[in-house]
This record gives C-alpha cells, sequence and structure tokens, in this order.
C-alpha cells in the first residue's frame, strides 16, 4: 500500500487494546491512529484524526457498538470491523452490523495470549481500507416473465452459491428475488462458527417465502429450500441420491483458507449435478470459489459473477471473470432475474 492504514480502536477493555495494538504492530501497513474506551470518546477522535478504518467493539456501557454504528454509517461513512464474542448473542449483533452496513465482523479470541490473537483483524482492516462503498440500489430487478418463474423451479435440479465479505446482504438481496417454488439452493457464505446459524434464522424470518435453515448432515433436499453451509471445521458437499441431493458435512483442512470451503461446494455440484446445474458467485475477498465455478461451468452448468460496480469487495467474482468461470457478469439487482431467466 502507499500509505499506511490509519486505524481508531474503540473497545471498552484496556486489555484488549492492549493485545490490539501489539498486534497491529507487526504490520508495517498499519498506523493507529487512536483508542477509544467508548462511543463519545470515538466521536471525537474521528473530527480530529480522521482514521481510515474504525474496529468497534458491539457491546460497550453508555452507547453500544451497534449504535453508535448507525451514527457513523449515516453521519460519516468508514470501512467498520466489528469485534464480537463468539456466543449466541454476540453473533447475532455481528449480523446486524453486517446488515447494517458494517464491513465485516471479527469473531473476539476465547483466549487472548500472545499478539497473534488478533492477526486475524489486523488483516481484515487493511482490506477494508482497499474496499470502496457501494450504494445500496433502492430494489433489485427482478422482473422475470412467467415462464421463467414457471421453469425456474423445475429447469435446475441445484442452485448453488458462494459469498464473502460483503455477502451478508448481497444474500438477501438475491434469495428476496426468487418465489417459494425455486429449486433447492445450497449456499456457502464465509463465517465463523454460530454466526451462519444466526444469518440463516434472520433470512427465514425476512424471506418467508423460502425454507432458509443451516444445513445438516444427510438431508434430501426439497423444492424451496435454502441450507447455508455451517461455520467452523466443516465443509458442505451434495452427494446425488437417485433423483435427489443430499448435504454432507465433511470435517476436512481449510482450502483457500476457508472452511466452509466455496470451491468445495462448487467441486461436489459440478460432479453431482452436471449442466443440470447452476452456480452463482457474489462479492468476496480472495479467490473461494473461482475454481469450482469454473468446474461447474465444464460440467455443463450455467454460471454467474456479481459484477465490479456492485460488490463490496471485487474479489471472488474477479477472479471468476478472469478465469473464464462466469457464463454471465451482472450487478447485484439483477441477480436473481439473471438466474430465473436461464430457465427460459
Amino acid at each position: 500500500m502507499e500509505k499506511p492504514v490509519r486505524v481508531l480502536v474503540v473497545d471498552d477493555s484496556r486489555t484488549i487494546r492492549a493485545l490490539i495494538r501489539r498486534s497491529f504492530s507487526q504490520y508495517p501497513d498499519i498506523v493507529i491512529c487512536g483508542e477509544a474506551a467508548n462511543p463519545i470518546e470515538a466521536r471525537d477522535l474521528i473530527i480530529k484524526d480522521q482514521p481510515d478504518v474504525i474496529t468497534l467493539d458491539v457491546e460497550m456501557p453508555g452507547m453500544n457498538g451497534l449504535q453508535f454504528l448507525d451514527k457513523i454509517m449515516r453521519l460519516r461513512p468508514i470501512p467498520v470491523v466489528m469485534v464480537s464474542s463468539l456466543t449466541a448473542r454476540g453473533a447475532d449483533t455481528a449480523i446486524t452490523a453486517l446488515q447494517m452496513g458494517a464491513f465485516d465482523c471479527f469473531p473476539k479470541p476465547t483466549s487472548v495470549v500472545g499478539v497473534d490473537a488478533f492477526a486475524g483483524l489486523a488483516r481484515l482492516v487493511i482490506q477494508a481500507a482497499q474496499s470502496h462503498p457501494v450504494a445500496r440500489p433502492e430494489r433489485a430487478d427482478n422482473a422475470t416473465g412467467a415462464d421463467s418463474q414457471k421453469n425456474w423451479a423445475h429447469h435446475f435440479d441445484l442452485v448453488a452459491i458462494g459469498a464473502s465479505t460483503g455477502g451478508v446482504e448481497a444474500l438477501e438481496q438475491v434469495l428476496s428475488g426468487f418465489p417459494a417454488q425455486s429449486p433447492p439452493i445450497v449456499v456457502c457464505q464465509h463465517m465463523p462458527a454460530l454466526f451462519t446459524a444466526s444469518f440463516a434464522n434472520r433470512l427465514d424470518q425476512k424471506i418467508t417465502s423460502l425454507s432458509i435453515r443451516e444445513a445438516t448432515d444427510g438431508e434430501v433436499l426439497a423444492g424451496g429450500a435454502v441450507r447455508i453451509a455451517p461455520g467452523g471445521t466443516q465443509h458442505l458437499v451434495v452427494e446425488r441420491r437417485g433423483d435427489s441431493y443430499v448435504t454432507r458435512l465433511k470435517h476436512a483442512a481449510a482450502v483457500n483458507g476457508h472452511c466452509p470451503s466455496v470451491d468445495v461446494l462448487f467441486d461436489s455440484v459440478a460432479t453431482q449435478a452436471g449442466r443440470d446445474a447452476l452456480g452463482i458467485i457474489l462479492t468476496g475477498m480472495g479467490r473461494d470459489g473461482a475454481d469450482g465455478l469454473l468446474a461447474m461451468r465444464r460440467a455443463g452448468a450455467q454460471t454467474i459473477a456479481q459484477d465490479k460496480a456492485s460488490s463490496v469487495v471485487y474479489g471472488m467474482p474477479r477472479v471468476a471473470a478472469e478465469i473464464g468461470a462466469a457464463g454471465q457478469i451482472v450487478p447485484l439487482a439483477r441477480v436473481s432475474a439473471a438466474a430465473m431467466a436461464t430457465a427460459a
């Protein structure tokens, strides 16, 4: 990077702030321009120091992180990385933060010994500084003909979607554009354990036309079902059983630095469903899913990638486009319509 990323660290714990400071000191691309114990202190430092990125603790006295995030997003948008405890409550709050516009969420380590405890946070901060804000469309352009919607449920046996940073909002928009009569949909969104269950529950409450759950091992997939790979130490794959498809959760090493991995899911769909599948890759850093999407396309599947202008981070879809994995490249607001149009 041309100049170091200026970071404001906001956390009510002096110990956590010290550990973050020690960890960030290992990265020449990061400079801590200020530290605050609460949002009131942080507000003054934002005006004074004009940081490039803010790390924000979710739970603080006075005004919590979500309340402060809302003010930041409305008054002076700055990339914000939330720091959340790995609890059910923390995960639910983290998903809310992502829906409000936070760049990403970093799970606060249960053991905070040594500078490596926050190494992942440092990498997120650098990536956040390199991201670009994306204007939220007022509504998705999901207009499709009656024939497309009628054929949609029967044209594909399976739809596979992969996403990472920025994917919480992107997935909600894409899934909202699908009718109840949809093929089974499997999703890999890079998230820590606990976060994916909260994410699935929230989507299920908001998108009533589809049945959205965290994936379990051995479920026979039905039409209108959306199953999201659980975060943690297992990869989600699909296996064909007669005319149906079954979810499998397999313990294995991370692929492309991720578990679950989009590539692992897409590879299984390419092998098991071939031309009867549709693959969609959305916003996210890195290249996880690009090779798997190429495998799907080579197996005869239809493939779609989100375009640069609508991506929070143009990493995964960019690589997919560069290697020829994307049959179509469309804005986020057109992904659902483009998917259904392939069934016309």
